[in-house]
């Protein structure tokens, strides 16, 4: 046992590993609430009402995550060396995700009656405003996260969400009588926004002053054009994968019923959060590269090894007890949800392979290369997806989620190969630096 202990220790003093343990946590976190919240929400609401609040919180994500998600990548490739010009950064990144995320929710709003009764519950000019609002509060709180990873501040992340979780529960069961239209969407909407407040207050009271102030006063801070020329490369692809975690769901919503939907979501939300997971240690590991360019092919096989370690275990206890896992939700949904769960899993394992890959290629600056795997990738769930669809049902998404990720993976093993065996010289950097994007 002090053998674990003193492993876990000396992990803990490397920051690639603090901040993906970290962001791991907080996956666990989130995802043990979100059972529990999920299962509040299927005891005091009826199916409909489950099924139309989970599809309006897919739409509302979706369209935060318009240009949140395209930062993501961003703020964890510059904030790191953004030195004095860290807040602004941020504030750009907030702004610009918000607006293209308001702007994107209105568009949906206009054509509401063209995306099916389900999304009825927001027509009107009051939920249609909240809805509104909801989006750009959103929008904010994606980026939350990825600034305090990008500030190496990363341990902060699971006690905001600890505590985002257990008052949106209460919110839950207390709207339950006095909102059951609404009451599972407002209670998700309110403790996002109130949370704004402290963890925004924490970022640029403390968090960003002291970046700055350690920041190495001889490293230039990277131009507005510079991360133009990243996000114009990387933004096409991010797109492309929120096409696959937000705009599939949303789909699915316009072609179900809101109760089918609802067994549908459960299942698609327990498996998206094991890919969470390889995800974590993917955007710590753009960080670390972003700080130390010349260490990335170790740092990529760290977090390659530590990420199989962790995922390999969940994956196998969600495909083996899929059925038990569901079956606290009904027996309905172990019915209709067991495939798909064991399938989008079972599909996590080519994906951590593809996540390491994406965020070396982040760190590297490598934005072409980033769109094209991205971009590929996405063409091929949402091709696959809608050929199956009409023999396969729900359980399409999970057969081509698999298909194509192991495709994409097998296609950037040669690539990923030479990354992890790369030479690490004093003149590493240079070589894995811009000069290499295309």
């Amino acid at each position: 046992m002090s053998s674990v202990w003193a492993k876990v220790r000396t992990d803990l003093s490397n920051p690639l590993f603090r901040q993906g343990y970290a962001l791991m946590t907080n996956t666990v976190v989130t995802g043990v609430l979100g059972m529990g919240y999920w299962l509040l929400a299927a005891h005091f609401y009826t199916e409909e009402e489950f099924g139309r609040g989970q599809a309006v919180i897919t739409a509302m994500r979706l369209f935060a995550s318009l240009t949140a998600l395209a930062f993501v990548g961003a703020l964890a490739r510059f904030l790191p060396v953004a030195g004095h010009r860290t807040p602004d950064v941020i504030l750009r990144g907030y702004g610009l995700a918000a607006a293209t995320g308001g702007v994107a929710a209105l568009g949906f709003l206009l054509t509401l009656p063209m995306w099916g009764q389900t999304y009825s519950v927001l027509a009107g000019f009051g939920p249609g405003l909240f809805f509104l609002a909801s989006v750009v509060v959103w929008a904010v709180f994606t980026l939350q996260d990825v600034v305090l990873t990008g500030l190496r501040q990363a341990t902060f992340v699971p006690l905001n969400n600890l505590v985002f979780g257990l008052v949106k529960m209460g919110l839950l069961v207390a709207l339950a009588g006095a909102l059951p239209a609404g009451g599972i969407f407002v209670s998700w909407v309110i403790p996002t926004a109130l949370a704004l407040i402290p963890v925004n207050w924490l970022i640029f009271g403390f968090v960003v002053p002291r970046h700055v102030r350690q920041a190495d006063p001889a490293q230039e801070p990277p131009r507005v054009r510079e991360i133009g020329r990243f996000l114009a490369g990387d933004f096409p692809g991010t797109l492309s994968i929120l096409a696959i975690v937000y705009l599939v769901p949303v789909v699915i919503a316009t072609q179900v019923g809101e109760a089918t939907f609802g067994r549908f979501s459960m299942a698609h939300t327990l498996a998206s959060m094991i890919e969470l997971l390889a995800m974590n240690m993917a955007v710590s590991l753009t960080v670390e590269g972003s700080f130390d360019r010349a260490r990335l092919a170790e740092n990529c096989r760290h977090a390659l090894r530590r990420a199989f370690v962790i995922v390999v275990p969940i994956i196998t206890v969600a495909i083996l007890g899929a059925p038990l896992i569901l079956r606290i939700f009904g027996a309905q949904f172990a019915e209709e949800g067991t495939l798909l769960l064991r399938l989008m899993a079972l599909a996590v394992l080519p994906r951590v392979l593809i996540e390491v890959y994406l965020s070396a290629l982040r760190a590297q600056s490598r934005a072409r290369a980033l769109a094209v795997v991205q971009i590929g990738l996405a063409v091929l769930v949402l091709v696959s997806t809608m050929a199956l669809f009409p023999a396969l049902g729900v359980n399409a998404v999970g057969y081509g989620l698999l298909f194509s990720e192991m495709l994409v993976a097998l296609l950037i093993l040669g690539n990923l190969r030479r990354i992890l065996n790369f030479h690490e010289t004093p003149q590493s950097a240079v070589i894995q630096g811009p000069a290499g994007a295309s």
